[in-house]
């Protein structure tokens, strides 16, 4: 008989109020609680409480504080990882982000999902879909990503956006609901050509 963090962790309808998973939330809790408290003095610490917390890190990477997440074991980030203030991480799925991706304030990434009808929903089951981000990715301000978005290498998602399919490679996407706008060219190299 599968287990409730089983059938969470394998996309399956599950219950969050179960005592494994109550438990690992409130572990995730606790060491989200100290690396939002920490001074600022304290980097290194701040460092080893998300080491502690995620899957998998890198030896470059940072996160503003306040950071909230589920339960940080379904989180990966890649090199050269940077997040601003107010990144929530609702990690119920695998949320698996590429190298060299950098988020803005109030970003949200939500794998979990709740049923459209009220009757089942109403008997506080949900599941969870995963979030991929690819390599080289820019994510603007204030935007969210739904459960089950991969987004492709090379992509700028602009502030403000609601992303609820999967975005391409090499594209400028915006809006509610994001679309793709643009392609990303050599002529977006020009104004930044550092010598």
């Amino acid at each position: 008989m599968q287990s409730e963090k089983d059938k969470m962790l394998s996309g399956k309808p599950y219950s969050p109020y179960d005592k494994q998973l109550a438990e690992d939330r409130f572990k995730a809790k606790e060491i989200v609680f100290k690396f939002n408290t920490r001074s600022p003095l304290e980097e290194k610490e701040k460092k080893q409480d998300l080491i502690q917390l995620f899957n998998k890190t890198p030896k470059r990477f940072y996160i503003e504080p306040p950071f909230r997440c589920d339960y940080g074991y379904n989180i990966e980030i890649g090199a050269n990882f940077f997040s601003n203030y107010n990144l929530v991480i609702l990690d119920c799925a695998k949320v698996t982000i590429g190298d060299n991706v950098m988020l803005g304030p109030n970003v949200a990434l939500y794998t979990a999902a709740h049923p459209i009808h009220h009757s089942i929903r109403n008997r506080l089951y949900e599941h969870a879909l995963p979030i991929t981000i690819g390599n080289n990715v820019w994510i603007g301000g204030n935007v969210v990503i739904n459960p089950g978005v991969t987004i492709g290498d090379n992509t700028v998602i602009g502030s403000g956006s609601v992303v609820t399919k999967d975005i391409t490679s090499n594209v400028v996407a915006v809006g509610n609901p994001c679309v793709v706008k643009r392609q990303i060219t050599q002529e977006d190299k020009v104004y930044f050509d550092i010598k």
